[in-house]
């Protein structure tokens, strides 16, 4: 993927449903909390175990600590493996103690603070860069599996290609751009909802004359 293709797909989706204003998070640490929430979730679920856990405690690394494993799980049903979801949250509030805060954690390299992020039980890969890209404002690229789907089905990354080296591609292509990544980020998740979904709607898709999948449908 050359800059100049990896720019023409960005500005026909800006074009397309312009800025999308992302992370859905009031504060750094509600962005964290939520990008080990969403995990296999929609972030609707997300707001809806958030908006319980906050009626019963602040959302802090040490209101979420003090509570019961099991009392915790509960709120956190509306997103799913609720049990699973609150020992990974737990864990994540740990190590944000442990480290000394979210003051520390901003003090620390980007690389530095991604290799904390990853050695954190239930942080993966693109949970770390969401966090790093919408907590901390670094230029991470994030990807997802709507990325894979559609620059897949562009032509622009080969189909087998692991998470390191398509976010190598994308970094490389675009340069350190945080708000770039941001909204670029933000753009592929709506195009995929609402166009490049699994069964995709290619009439209606602006990327179509870009698209090598896309070919395979039009009339010739």
């Amino acid at each position: 993927m050359t800059a100049e293709q990896a720019a023409a797909v960005y500005a026909r989706l800006l074009g397309a449903y312009g800025p999308q204003h992302w992370w859905p998070g009031e504060t750094q640490f509600e962005v964290m909390v939520g990008a080990v929430l969403t995990q296999n979730t929609a972030w609707v679920n997300v707001e809806r175990a958030l908006a319980a856990l906050t009626q019963r405690v602040a959302l802090s690394a040490r209101a979420i600590l003090d509570l019961p494993l099991a009392e915790l799980a509960a709120f956190l049903r509306p997103v799913g493996y609720f049990n699973v979801k609150a020992q990974r949250l737990r864990a994540l509030c740990e190590a944000v103690e442990a480290a000394g805060g979210l003051p520390a954690l901003e003090r620390m390299e980007t690389a530095a603070l991604r290799h904390w992020l990853l050695a954190i039980h239930g942080v993966g890969p693109e949970t770390a860069d969401d966090i790093l890209l919408y907590a901390f404002a670094r230029p991470v690229f994030v990807v997802d599996a709507y990325t894979r789907r559609l620059f897949g089905r562009l032509g622009l990354i080969p189909p087998d290609e692991g998470y390191e080296a398509i976010r190598h591609r994308f970094e490389a292509a675009l340069g350190p751009d945080t708000q770039r990544f941001n909204e670029y980020h933000a753009l592929i998740v709506r195009h995929g909802k609402a166009i490049c979904r699994p069964r995709p709607r290619c009439e209606g898709c602006g990327l179509r004359a870009l698209c090598a999948a896309g070919d395979a449908d039009r009339p010739t």
